[in-house]
């Protein structure tokens, strides 16, 4: 529920995703060609070298050695047409193929509009909230490969304790998205820091939800007092 003053307005906690400008979003290729859902038009790609010129057919041609079906990226709406479609754009280093990590699927009236949607957590990993209710974890990187104009993906090993940490992250998510607390890069640490005491598997117990979670309720709750 919001009020402004004697406005009251209710938010539906499951919400189909109406895209914004602006938004940043992670998605899955279906198509390589003119989407349905969503279109990222070749214009629209950052070339590897970063290269701002006009595109040609054989840069049409090679789409193919960069992006295929199946893959993740994150991108950013650049345009809503009428029928509730999103133009996207990747012409950022920031955006791009999304490589090792796990992708968690939420309702998109559950994250928190902020200024930035990416985060690099003090706890060794990183996320992209997606507008659209895609959370993408995955070991923060050392360096950006920014010749690669964000299309490699690092397939080196990931060391265990990465994994646990993204792991834990996940079911924090989850404990989150369960008891209807809005998610953002405060919330989920906050929350990741309460569910240390608890093993990984046991995050997801309810019991165990209810009380990692009321915990980080009251830390928020205690930071905006």
């Amino acid at each position: 529920v919001e009020r402004v003053n004697k406005l009251v307005c209710v938010k539906a906690l499951k919400t189909r995703y109406n895209g914004e400008v602006g938004d940043i979003v992670v998605g899955r290729i279906t198509e390589v060609k003119l989407g349905l859902d969503s279109v990222l038009l070749l214009s629209s790609v950052n070339l590897p070298g970063g290269e701002l010129r006009r595109r040609s057919a054989e840069d049409e041609l090679a789409m193919r050695d960069y992006l295929q079906e199946g893959d993740l990226i994150s991108a950013e709406v650049q345009s809503v047409f009428s029928d509730g479609a999103v133009s996207l754009h990747t012409r950022s280093l920031k955006y791009g193929k999304l490589g090792q990590g796990v992708l968690v699927q939420v309702s998109p009236s559950l994250v928190k509009r902020q200024k930035t949607h990416f985060h690099d957590l003090p706890c060794g990993a990183s996320v992209i909230l997606g507008n659209n209710g895609f959370i993408w974890i995955y070991p923060t990187p050392e360096q950006k490969d920014e010749e690669a104009g964000g299309f490699t993906t690092n397939l080196e090993p990931v060391p265990l304790s990465d994994r646990e940490v993204i792991s834990r992250l996940r079911n924090c998510i989850v404990a989150l998205v369960t008891q209807k607390l809005m998610l953002f890069d405060t919330s989920i640490l906050y929350c990741y820091e309460a569910s240390l005491p608890h093993q990984i598997k046991d995050i997801l117990k309810p019991e165990v939800m209810e009380e990692i979670v009321l915990e980080t309720r009251q830390k928020l709750l205690d930071l905006e007092g």
